[in-house]
């Protein structure tokens, strides 16, 4: 899995650079997490409208390259074809559009709307007795808007077990308004808790096959930037950077040295 994961954010270095766009340590805090869901959600990648497939959802829409990196390790589509990602009139936007993009499930963007729109999925299909289950990721910094808490008691008040939310606790909102216990504050609401170490694979697995009659949140501890420490220490410089030829080489060094 470390190699996967390697391998994942090295492509996420590479389709920056090429494209000139990129949240790249947002994108790396939550890369071991796509992969723990893709490994355990029921899907298709070669069909995916499967219409009994589990439902995954990015809330942090602006995370979109990480997204399509990982889809295209599960064979969603060619990494070659990620290269266009924000170049005119192609499908890979730098918010994933769900009109566009095969497998994804929400067109995602503006901060605290996906689990909005995870909730109600997986409402319906617990109105409908499906199996089927709905998995969404936010951010913490995204955890500042209300309509987060606002679907949080009413996921709760369903009795939606069926929803899981990954919470990236990378420490985002380092600049805004604090939640520095956000498991606290979800089971305050009625939620399940799981925390995770959000860079273990097998760690977010076992959570993610975790079971309730409540909605689940798992708080994914995470670190912006993960894997290369000049992302990890300026994380701020680079929150819309895009690397160029000398800084990718330098960058894509200090990945694979790690």
């Amino acid at each position: 899995m470390l190699d996967r994961c390697r391998e994942i954010r090295s492509n996420i270095l590479k389709i920056s650079h090429a494209s000139g766009n990129g949240h790249i340590p947002t994108s790396f805090s939550i890369v071991e997490s796509l992969v723990a869901v893709y490994s355990t959600i029921r899907h298709d990648p070669k069909n995916p409208a499967w219409p009994e497939r589990d439902i995954f959802i990015l809330s942090k829409g602006h995370a979109s390259l990480g997204l399509y990196a990982v889809m295209a390790n599960f064979g969603y589509f060619t990494t070659d074809e990620v290269y266009a990602f924000g170049a005119y009139e192609s499908r890979f936007g730098c918010h994933p559009d769900r009109t566009k993009v095969p497998g994804v499930e929400a067109s995602t963007g503006s901060l605290g709307h996906g689990i909005g729109l995870a909730a109600g999925m997986a409402l319906g299909f617990k109105i409908a007795k499906s199996p089927r289950r709905v998995v969404t990721l936010v951010g913490d910094g995204e955890a500042n808007e209300g309509t987060v808490w606002e679907t949080a008691l009413v996921a709760a008040d369903c009795g939606l077990g069926n929803l899981t939310v990954i919470y990236d606790h990378n420490r985002s909102q380092t600049r805004c308004l604090q939640i520095e216990n956000p498991g606290e504050r979800f089971a305050a609401f009625g939620w399940a808790v799981t925390e995770a170490p959000g860079h273990d694979v097998e760690a977010l697995k076992a959570a993610l096959g975790k079971r309730s009659d409540k909605p689940h949140v798992i708080i994914a501890k995470t670190v912006k930037g993960y894997g290369i420490k000049t992302l990890e220490d300026e994380v701020f410089a680079w929150h819309r950077r895009a690397p160029d030829a000398e800084t990718l080489r330098k960058l894509e060094e200090e990945l694979h040295a790690g």
